[in-house]
């Protein structure tokens, strides 16, 4: 803050005479202006390093596919988990365009049902679920983004890959999360009736690019109802991937904690696995397991 009385004094010291008002206005104004112009070059600074860092955690390397066999497991307070056991297909299309497919195999009650997601250059995505006993895809409304993804604590929109430039970025510091010293990141959507979340709060480990904690608010910009936390990590096939992680709701306690027991990269899956046909298709899914 510009402290007018201290520059009135600082001026008088450094010339015995005085100065004539309009000079003193205009001495301030000058001292004013340069605060003002520090502190948005600061501000821009912390957005220019923000959107690096965010386009950077975008493009860090994990291969060109993936697919992975883990666990589900629901926590519930006072409940005994329900575990639930699945294998994901994940593909690079190029050009900013990548799809992801989950099928569930075990329990019996949620066996065989699957989500597609499909995003696209521009941004967008299209999202559908198939559903056993009703044998039919179905497509995921916009609007329904914000629903949980089988009873856990996803959202649809957690499933979806979401470009940088969708957000408003910006590095709010550092702190350590787990013995590793983290970049806080925060990324406030552009348009709010673009996410669920009216901000998301990252820890990003700046060696690895994987984040290690977030905070999602959605009511409540000062308190988050719900924390992603990665568990373990590792190298496979040279590309960091995460092995443990657990969301919570933290309202409720309620958490989904997801495991990864196997990890292949690079096996080159076809085009034809990541479409509705093969959504509803669990034979013509299921070839492509590892």
């Amino acid at each position: 803050m510009i402290d007018r009385d201290s520059l009135v004094q600082k001026a008088r010291l450094g010339d015995p005479r005085g100065l004539k008002p309009g000079a003193l206005r205009f001495r301030i104004r000058c001292a004013t202006s340069a605060a003002l112009l520090a502190g948005f070059l600061s501000c821009q600074a912390l957005a220019d390093t923000g959107i690096t860092l965010a386009q950077a955690i975008y493009n860090r390397p994990n291969g060109r596919d993936l697919t992975t066999i883990g666990r589900m497991e629901l926590v519930d307070r006072g409940r005994a988990p329900r575990v639930r056991e699945l294998i994901t297909y994940r593909v690079d299309r190029g050009r900013g365009e990548t799809a992801y497919l989950v099928r569930f195999l075990e329990p019996r009650d949620i066996a065989g049902t699957g989500l597609l997601s499909l995003n696209r250059v521009d941004g967008s995505n299209e999202q559908s679920l198939y559903l056993p006993e009703l044998d039919r895809v179905r497509r995921i409304a916009g609007d329904r983004k914000g629903g949980r993804f089988v009873g856990s604590d996803l959202y649809y929109e957690d499933l979806q890959e979401r470009k940088p430039s969708r957000d408003r970025h910006r590095l709010m510091g550092k702190e350590t999360v787990n013995g590793v010293p983290c970049d806080v990141l925060e990324s406030t959507p552009l348009d709010a009736a673009d996410s669920v979340y009216l901000k998301r709060i990252s820890w990003i480990d700046p060696q690895t690019l994987l984040a290690h904690r977030v905070d999602y608010f959605e009511r409540d910009p000062a308190a988050p109802s719900k924390r992603w936390e990665l568990l373990a990590h590792k190298r496979v096939q040279g590309y960091w991937t995460a092995t443990d992680s657990r969301v919570t709701d933290l309202n409720t306690g309620h958490s989904t904690r997801l495991t990864v027991e196997k990890a292949v990269y690079d096996r080159r899956l076809p085009a034809k696995l990541f479409t509705p046909q093969a959504l509803a298709d669990e034979a013509l899914e299921s070839e492509y397991r590892p």
